[in-house]
């Protein structure tokens, strides 16, 4: 979608701004209806939950940067979502796409589900739980614009909620300038990491190369079990050379914690990230 001015309405239907939110650019027929597991009932009692629709089922684990999804599509929201609540125990919220105008047919789901779906792995935020993804559904050119147009409304939605699903980590000036890019390096372990800063956290670029091994002191902690995850999940991978690369750019919440997956030990990475220039994270940022 493009950057231009939007207005965007969320809609409290019991008035609990932590209780299920609607969300609504106000020219657009799209919603996006966020709710929290606990009150699935209240949503599984509204009229939206019997249309046809597109949802994301999030979980995140509290304190480490392991957040995962599950997109699916269904002609019955109701019958489908209570289904995921007795048999997925991973998610904490529904995120749920609609027409206010009831007008999405299973051919517009089936096609958000694939193109939601290529899009989530390539950007790599959001680990998805789905496995095959499916073939391309065959879908006429004119239907096809039209489930482009809603993706793009219900992907601004998304973030606006707080779930950037298939925005990218960092853009293209960042990865590329010169003047944005911070290393983590330690020679002597064939460490050389690149990262950009961004609003949401840092980044650390695809390319980056990190320590395999732990040191000795992080045995057990809540560092070492992040980095074993990271591996697990395909966010590091293990080379040949005996380190680990990342495939893909990764989001870390700090620096600090992006400075330790890469080091194998506790970091500063205030202190870690430097500038070409030599010039820690903290020096250019906090002056």
């Amino acid at each position: 979608m493009s950057s231009t001015p939007k207005t965007i309405q969320i809609f409290l239907p019991s008035g609990e701004p932590h209780g299920i939110r609607i969300a609504e650019i106000t020219t657009r027929i799209v919603q996006v209806i966020e709710v929290p597991r606990s009150l699935l009932a209240d949503f599984l009692a509204m009229e939206q939950s019997s249309q046809v629709g597109l949802y994301v089922l999030v979980g995140e684990d509290a304190g480490d940067d392991d957040r995962r999804v599950y997109v699916g599509q269904s002609g019955d929201l109701r019958a489908r979502l209570a289904q995921h609540h007795q048999k997925k125990d991973f998610w904490q919220r529904a995120l749920v796409l609609i027409s206010r105008t009831n007008s999405l047919t299973q051919t517009h789901a089936l096609f958000l589900e694939w193109h939601s779906l290529q899009q989530l792995r390539q950007v790599g935020r959001f680990r998805d739980e789905n496995g095959n993804s499916g073939s391309r559904p065959h879908t006429l050119a004119p239907l096809e614009a039209d489930c482009m147009e809603i993706f793009e409304t219900g992907s601004t939605l998304f973030s606006t909620l707080g779930f950037p699903l298939f925005d990218p980590l960092a853009t293209a000036t960042e990865a590329e300038n010169p003047a944005e890019l911070f290393f983590c390096r330690s020679p002597g372990a064939g460490v050389d990491g690149r990262g950009v800063v961004t609003p949401e956290g840092f980044v650390v670029l695809a390319g980056s190369v990190g320590r395999l091994e732990n040191v000795p002191s992080i045995q057990g902690t809540n560092d070492a079990r992040v980095r074993k995850r990271l591996i697990a999940s395909g966010v590091m991978e293990v080379s040949a050379a005996g380190t680990i690369t990342f495939p893909r750019d990764h989001l870390f919440r700090s620096p600090s914690s992006a400075a330790s997956a890469l080091l194998g030990r506790t970091a500063n990475g205030w202190r870690e990230w430097k500038n070409a220039h030599g010039l820690s994270l903290s020096q250019v940022k906090r002056g």
